[in-house]
């Protein structure tokens, strides 16, 4: 599995995020390109620079002044209406809703009410619509972060001096781990806080995994006693061996009846709830009270994520209740591998069942793109990759010199 890791010694911001991805490797045209295509006139650049000795990429942008402030759906228009994968427009979007609702909370208004500022200023698009943009790219899957500092002291916003950290800053942080530090600055800013909160599944120290590029991104100033980067690194989980005892854990099911909705609505709300992590989503066609035609959403997901999975269904459906349930369920162990294949590596699970086989499932995404672009039939291309696993855990076993290697070796290709 791709995953990230955050470590946010020096605190977060947009321009940082932004900055550090692309120094791990993200196209910095590729998002030029999406940037250009939402017509607000920016040049982005970036330089090598240097924080208390250290290297780092600094975010340059350059555009005209501006005057006013946009709302929400300006912004989601915005984003609506540029050149960006279906992925990449998601996340940025979600960035900014997650960004209206703290704001609406801290000034008492509604949603549809909120104008942004500072956060609705160009340069803050760009930032959220960039790491969008390289989140995407880079196929990010899991993301981890450090405790983050907030810093302290005062800043100046379009309402005045406000203490750090800033009322939007604080309830986007509600629940993440703050590290101490009595810098006075403003070390995490809204829209890195915003990052953090829809885009980081948990905090602590640098997981198990396997390290493949570091980024680093600065800051725009220097600060007394550490260097002003954020560092991401970027890699592989290290799975565990499959394990031949199944195991069982209890899950959430979320259902909700629907009528006088769109395709389009149902669509949106069902790739919404997969990109949070639900373990599964589904719909079903049903028929309702006075003979009308339905659909039956239904949403999987661990307990953790219970109440955003709702929170989610109730915003983007308009339904009016959802049923709720834990249920138990058993798991096979399995284990994420890659085969080699005549069109090149597919990755794939294995998993064990009860009886001890192991039984290999190629990555559909992976064999789709195989079948296209050498004209082939799918089935023949994942019917290939089985016959590839098969063969090399049996040339595995004739090498093999114990029932104990062969166990420890039949997991890997």
């Amino acid at each position: 599995m791709k995953i990230v890791y955050l470590d946010c010694q020096s605190g977060i911001s947009g321009d940082m995020t932004l900055a550090a991805l692309l120094d791990l490797g993200a196209s910095l045209d590729l998002v030029r390109s999406g940037i250009k295509s939402l017509g607000i006139g920016v040049d982005l650049t970036t330089e090598t620079t240097s924080r208390r000795g250290f290297r780092g990429l600094k975010l340059l942008i350059e555009h005209k002044p501006e005057s006013g402030h946009r709302s929400l759906l300006d912004i989601l228009n915005l984003i609506r209406r540029g050149r960006l994968s279906n992925r990449a427009r998601l996340i940025a979007m979600r960035l900014f809703e997650r960004l209206a609702k703290v704001e609406a909370k801290v000034h008492g208004v509604s949603i549809d009410q909120v104008h942004f500022h500072e956060v609705g200023a160009i340069d803050s698009i760009v930032d959220m619509v960039g790491v969008a943009i390289a989140w995407d790219e880079l196929d990010i899957e899991r993301a981890c972060s450090s405790p983050v500092p907030v810093g302290s002291g005062f800043v100046k916003t379009s309402h005045g001096m406000i203490s750090v950290p800033a009322p939007a800053t604080m309830e986007l942080l509600a629940g993440v781990p703050i590290a101490s530090c009595h810098l006075p600055y403003e070390m995490t800013t809204p829209t890195g806080a915003a990052i953090l909160a829809e885009l980081i599944g948990s905090y602590g120290p640098l997981p198990s995994m396997q390290v493949d590029r570091i980024g680093y991104g600065a800051g725009q100033r220097d600060v007394p006693d550490r260097p002003n980067l954020l560092r991401v690194m970027i890699g592989h989980t290290i799975d565990e061996p499959v394990s031949s005892t199944k195991t069982s854990d209890d899950v959430f099911v979320l259902e909700t009846n629907l009528d006088d909705i769109s395709g389009e609505q149902i669509g949106f709300a069902v790739e919404t709830l997969w990109s949070m992590g639900a373990l599964d989503v589904f719909t079903m066609a049903i028929q309702m009270k006075k003979n009308r035609p339905g659909v039956l959403l239904c949403v999987v997901c661990r307990r953790e994520q219970q109440k955003e999975m709702e929170t989610a269904i109730f915003e983007h459906t308009g339904t009016l209740g959802i049923r709720s349930r834990m249920q138990a369920r058993t798991i096979l162990p399995r284990e994420q591998i890659e085969v080699d294949t005549p069109w090149g590596v597919v990755p794939g699970k294995i998993s064990r069942l009860p009886s001890g086989i192991l039984d290999f499932s190629p990555e559909y995404e992976d064999c789709r793109t195989i079948a296209r672009a050498n004209g082939l039939r799918l089935i023949d291309v994942m019917n290939k990759a089985i016959e590839c696993y098969s063969h090399s855990a049996t040339h595995r076993s004739e090498l093999s010199e114990s029932p104990a290697s062969l166990e420890s070796e039949s997991a890997s290709p």
